[in-house]
């Protein structure tokens, strides 16, 4: 059987649409047939060459959304139903061992050293069809009961996912204060996740490009937005200051990946607070602290996000699920397989909320 996907074939360069021959599956293996995959910010960054971890050629995508054409075997999902034809699946977009120290020890198999990741490391879903490895956490979506538009899922693998793994490692609790630096889909998941843990003060801080996803933030529960352009870093600190009786945020959430936002939110966070980077994917300049004044004095914790796990990925699923949130207004833009060049422009120009690519 053949398929047909668009390659990474040079940085910087169009992708190239190819066919190619499906291998026979293994035990275990899935045969998916992909009906969206969510064009990411982190695929711009590969398509650009600023992530060291691609080697081409490649096909793309790691958020993916499809459908069972093909089964050998038997194959459970994460509630051990058995994956039958014609399932709606979504599955974790990395495959670790399961073997090793972080895996089996630390618990923390978004840190294995093994992990290979669809899209990244392995081809992915700009294409037609994909095999599903034997080691691939799935999620039938045959366990809500909702229909949804496999368009408006695909964030969950990424995006969602991570903000996810974020907002557990933030611990928020009833009554938090959080500000969110960058409205993108990563940042929108984290706002929506924080309402959902019980914070009262949700603020969002974007640029002049971001007026339509900050517009975006108050249907999903921003109690505050603040274009950066509009204020002083001071006057934006003395207005953080004043709603939090002079303390600062609990949590501060940088999912813009600008370095530049890191100081500026450290000076944010109240002491004993917390703030986290899961926007920093890909290398980025370095980022002078004053340690004693900003981090040790206040008892600061600083805290990397890397990527996730399946837990994370069934939180996102369930919040979009749930339909409490408008996830539908993250997709502005559709595209055929075809136009995937076009689609990365078009997140990289940032007119995209979030665009997916749909075959």
């Amino acid at each position: 059987m053949k398929a047909k996907g668009v390659y990474l074939k040079g940085f910087n360069q169009p992708l190239e649409i190819g066919e190619f021959d499906l291998p026979a599956l293994k035990e275990g293996e899935v045969l998916v047939e992909i009906l969206a995959a969510g064009v990411c910010g982190s695929d711009v960054h590969m398509w650009r060459g600023n992530d060291p971890r691609i080697k081409l050629p490649l096909i793309l995508g790691h958020e993916g959304v499809g459908r069972a054409l093909e089964i050998k075997g038997k194959k459970r999902d994460i509630f051990g139903q058995e994956i039958k034809k014609g399932n709606l699946l979504i599955w974790d977009r990395g495959v670790t061992c399961g073997e090793c120290y972080f895996c089996a020890v630390k618990k923390m198999s978004f840190l294995c050293p093994y992990r290979q990741v669809y899209g990244i490391s392995r081809d992915g879903c700009y294409a037609t069809h994909l095999i599903l490895f034997k080691e691939t956490k799935i999620i039938s979506m045959e366990e809500f009961s909702a229909h949804i538009d496999p368009a408006i899922l695909v964030s969950a693998s990424c995006s969602g996912a991570t903000a996810a793994h974020s907002v557990e490692s933030a611990s928020i609790k009833e009554g938090d204060t959080v500000i969110i630096q960058g409205p993108g889909p990563l940042g929108i998941f984290a706002l929506s996740l924080s309402r959902e843990r019980g914070a009262d003060k949700l603020i969002v801080m974007g640029t002049a490009v971001d007026k339509e996803r900050l517009a975006l933030s108050k249907e999903f529960g921003a109690t505050l937005t603040l274009n950066i352009e509009e204020k002083s870093f001071e006057e934006r600190l003395s207005l953080i200051k004043e709603i939090t009786h002079g303390l600062g945020a609990d949590v501060v959430i940088d999912c813009s990946g600008f370095p530049g936002a890191i100081n500026e939110g450290i000076k944010m966070t109240a002491a004993g607070g917390t703030y986290l980077l899961p926007g920093i994917a890909t290398p980025v300049k370095e980022v002078p602290l004053r340690f004693y004044e900003e981090v040790s004095r206040k008892n600061l914790r600083i805290q990397g996000i890397w990527v996730s796990d399946t837990s994370h990925l069934y939180q996102a699923v369930k919040m979009i699920a749930s339909k409490r949130y408008p996830f539908e207004k993250l997709i502005t833009h559709r595209f055929k397989l075809k136009n995937a060049s076009e689609a990365l422009e078009t997140m990289e120009s940032r007119n995209a909320i979030k665009a997916v690519l749909e075959m």
